[in-house]
């Protein structure tokens, strides 16, 4: 339908009708539309081929967003209806699991950074994180003191685990990735990052890396 660029259109959010959770939504010309994918910058054929496949073959109002670090395809949604009629390929909320496993993730790379290159820079990734969950309105993050718990408390063993969308899930691993290759440089990070899964039960761990592999953020971290 449309191929856009970041100045071109307004993103915000909203909170959902029928879950405890905010909604990414874009905004082009008086219309609406929801997130249903995210790609890195090395995948723009992947995102476009997403993108022409929903258009020209299944007949959806979708959108590519065009940035610099990343392609994402929205489809188009009226808000009176969210949570009735949404994209079929919008990925919904995820196995708690899913979310306890990217959220391992993230703490070991906080402590890699920590560890390695000390508190001052293990501060700015505290800060480049928030903004990235403030851009991408993550649900459950809007404090300082939500993203400090993030970084922080066990996932495994808190009560309040974040219900984030599936969208959301791959917009978190491609920019901790992002975020990696900016703290580490060419440095190897990928398998000490995966080596926090090993916290999880063996079941779920191995579910969660089915499904990462076959995320568009897969390739990222494999």
């Amino acid at each position: 339908m449309f191929i856009l660029k970041r100045q071109d259109v307004e993103i915000s959010s909203i909170q959902h009708p029928k879950r405890d959770q905010k909604v990414p939504i874009l905004s082009y010309q008086g219309q609406t539309f929801r997130l249903i994918q995210v790609f890195s910058a090395g995948q723009e054929e992947d995102a476009r081929s997403f993108w022409r496949d929903l258009t020209d073959n299944q007949g959806k109002a979708c959108v590519l967003l065009e940035e610099p670090e990343r392609y994402s395809v929205w489809g188009k949604v009226r808000l009176d209806q969210l949570g009735i009629e949404l994209p079929a390929q919008e990925g919904g909320a995820v196995s708690a699991v899913f979310t306890q496993a990217c959220l391992l993730m993230l703490q070991a790379m906080y402590i890699d950074i920590e560890d390695l290159m000390g508190t001052k820079q293990a501060t700015s990734f505290e800060r480049d994180l928030a903004n990235v969950l403030q851009q991408w309105r993550f649900p459950q993050t809007e404090s300082p003191t939500a993203i400090k718990q993030l970084l922080t408390v066990n996932p495994l063993n808190s009560l309040h685990t974040p219900t984030w969308q599936e969208s959301l899930l791959n917009v978190l691993l491609q920019e901790l990735h992002r975020l990696g290759k900016a703290y580490f440089g060419k440095s190897a990070f990928v398998d000490r990052i995966l080596d926090a899964l090993q916290d999880l039960p063996q079941g779920e761990r191995s579910r969660f890396l089915e499904w990462l592999n076959h995320s568009p953020t897969g390739k990222l971290w494999s």
